[in-house]
C-alpha cells in the first residue's frame, strides 16, 4: 500500500534490463564502433581459419567498452551458425581473474570443455591445449580479454605475446584464435615489449565520452525496456542525464542511477519517478566508486584503502602521505591478522587503487618538508568507505583465506 492507503505496482517492468551485465538489442551512439567490429572480423565468418586478428578497445569507465564488444559477440555468433560456422565468443574479465594467465585460459577450454580439470598444468600447456580443442572441433574462437591491465600489470608481455604468436608454429593450419583486447588505460600498453605492442595497436576503437544528450538517448530505451509506460518523466530523465554528464558521461553510473531512484520510488509508493527520487539515489552511489570496483580488489588492497578511510575520518586533513598510509596499513593488517607487505608492495597497490580512481595521488609541492607522494580521496565519504570494506573485510574472515 502507498503512503495515502492505495493499492500501487512497482514503477518497474523488468528491471534485470538495468543489470550492469544486460546487453541491450541496439547500442546507441556505438553504431560506427559496432559496424567497425564487423569489418574487422568478416573474415572470421566469410573465410573462417584464413586469417586472425587483434582488436584493442579503449575508452573511460563507461563509455561502453564492454557491452559494445559483448554485443559484437552476441551478433557476430549468430550469423556464424546461420552460415554453418563453428564460431564462438568468450569474454573473460582479467581483473576477475586477477590478471592469472592461467585462469583466462581456462575460461576459454571451458567454454569447450565444462569439466575440464581446474589444476594440474601451466598456462602454456593450457594455450596449447586450447588450439587442441579447437583443431578437435573445427571450431573458431574470438576470445575478448576485458579490463586488460590486470594481465599486464601481472604478468607482462608474455602472455600475450604467447596468445598473439601462437598460430606462428602452427604452418599450414587453420587460424583459429582472435583476440578483442579491452582496456581503459592505453598507457598500459608501454609496458609490453615493442613487438606485442605493435601487434596489439593495429586496430585500434577509441570510445568518447558521453554527452549529456547521448545519455538521455540510452536511458531512453532503458526506460522502454525496464519501465512502465508513464512512470519516469522526462524531466526526471533529463535531470539523470545531466547527473552522469558531470560524472564524465559515465553510462553505467546512468544507469545504476535510474535504476535505484525506481527503487527509492517503489519504497515511498510512488508510482512515478520523481526527481526526488534521483536525488536519494545520488547520495547512496559513489560517483567515482562503485562497490563492484572496491569488491574485486585483493586482500592487502582492501587493507590499505581501509588504513587511508580510517586515517581520513579520524584525522580530518584533505591528504596522507605515503608514510602515514603505510602506517595505517599496518595498523589494518594487524586487526585482521595478516603480515603487512613491503614498502614497493605498497606503493604497487596505491598505484592500482590510483588508476582505477579509487584514490588520488600527486606529489607534495612547496611547504611539504622532503618529497613524497600525497594521497587523497575524492568525493567519496571516508565513513561510508569504511563501513564497506569493513564488512567486507568480515565476511571474508569467515571464508577462505587469500593473499
Amino acid at each position: 500500500m502507498s503512503p495515502s492507503g492505495r493499492r500501487y505496482s512497482s514503477v518497474f517492468r523488468d528491471e534485470s534490463r538495468l543489470d550492469i551485465n544486460y546487453v541491450p538489442p541496439r547500442l546507441p551512439h556505438r553504431d560506427r564502433q559496432l559496424s567497425l567490429l564487423n569489418e574487422f572480423f568478416r573474415f572470421a565468418v566469410e573465410r573462417p581459419g584464413g586469417m586472425a586478428q587483434r582488436v584493442l578497445i579503449t575508452g573511460r569507465v563507461g563509455t561502453g567498452k564492454t557491452v559494445l564488444s559483448q554485443r559484437f559477440g552476441l551478433d557476430i555468433e549468430g550469423e556464424a551458425r546461420d552460415r554453418g560456422v563453428n564460431l564462438h565468443y568468450v569474454h573473460v574479465n582479467c581483473r576477475e581473474c586477477r590478471g592469472s594467465p592461467f585462469m583466462i585460459l581456462q575460461q576459454a577450454i571451458l567454454k569447450f570443455l565444462p569439466h575440464f580439470p581446474r589444476r594440474g598444468y601451466s598456462a602454456e600447456e593450457l594455450l596449447q591445449t586450447l588450439m587442441q580443442v579447437l583443431d578437435d572441433k573445427d571450431a573458431y574462437l574470438i576470445m575478448a580479454m576485458d579490463e586488460l591491465e590486470a594481465l599486464i600489470r601481472g604478468s607482462g608481455s608474455d602472455p600475450l605475446y604467447s596468445l598473439t604468436r601462437v598460430q606462428e608454429a602452427r604452418i599450414g593450419a587453420p587460424q583459429r584464435l582472435s583476440l578483442i583486447c579491452i582496456l581503459r588505460e592505453p598507457e598500459c600498453l608501454e609496458r609490453l615489449d615493442p613487438s606485442t605492442r605493435s601487434t596489439l595497436q593495429r586496430n585500434i576503437i577509441r570510445l568518447e565520452e558521453y554527452s549529456r544528450d547521448q545519455l538521455r538517448s540510452i536511458l531512453d530505451d532503458r526506460v522502454d525496456l525496464a519501465f512502465r509506460g508513464g512512470s519516469v518523466s522526462g524531466e526526471t530523465l533529463a535531470f539523470v542525464a545531466e547527473s552522469a554528464a558531470r560524472e564524465g558521461g559515465d553510462a553505467r553510473y546512468a544507469i545504476e542511477l535510474l535504476w535505484r531512484a525506481g527503487k527509492y520510488a517503489d519504497a515511498s509508493g510512488s508510482p512515478t519517478v520523481l526527481p526526488e527520487h534521483v536525488r536519494r539515489a545520488a547520495v547512496s552511489i559513489y560517483p567515482t566508486l562503485r562497490r563492484d570496483t572496491v569488491s574485486s580488489l585483493g586482500l592487502h588492497e582492501k587493507l590499505l584503502l581501509l588504513g587511508l578511510a580510517r586515517a581520513f575520518r579520524w584525522g580530518g586533513a584533505a591528504h596522507a602521505t605515503m608514510g602515514e598510509a603505510e602506517e595505517a596499513y599496518a595498523v589494518a593488517c594487524e586487526e585482521y591478522g595478516e603480515e603487512r607487505r613491503a614498502h614497493t608492495q605498497v606503493w604497487n597497490y596505491l598505484r592500482k587503487l590510483s588508476a582505477l580512481g579509487v584514490i588520488q595521488t600527486e606529489p607534495s609541492g612547496a611547504g611539504q618538508r622532503g618529497k613524497t607522494t600525497l594521497i587523497s580521496l575524492p568525493e567519496v565519504p571516508a565513513s561510508d568507505l569504511e563501513e564497506e570494506l569493513s564488512g567486507m573485510l568480515h565476511a571474508r574472515r569467515r571464508g577462505p583465506r587469500a593473499g
